[in-house]
């Protein structure tokens, strides 16, 4: 029981010492700049499985 209790001790003194937060304005900085990523990954997925579906339509279409 004290190997867990010093654990959670640790723990706590570690996240409020030894870690260091972002301010608001970093944090806003990072939010854009995952949510434009975000964007762009999608828009890319969506061309990639646009143009695999017209490929696979006319593949299709050769064979009926």
């Amino acid at each position: 029981m004290n190997k867990i209790q010093s654990y959670i001790k640790d723990s706590y003194n570690e996240l409020l010492d030894k870690v260091t937060w972002p301010n608001w304005q970093q944090l806003q900085q990072s939010t854009m700049i995952v949510l434009i990523a975000t964007l762009i990954i999608t828009a890319i997925i969506w061309v990639l499985d646009f143009g695999s579906n017209s490929v696979l339509k006319f593949i299709y279409s050769l064979f009926k």
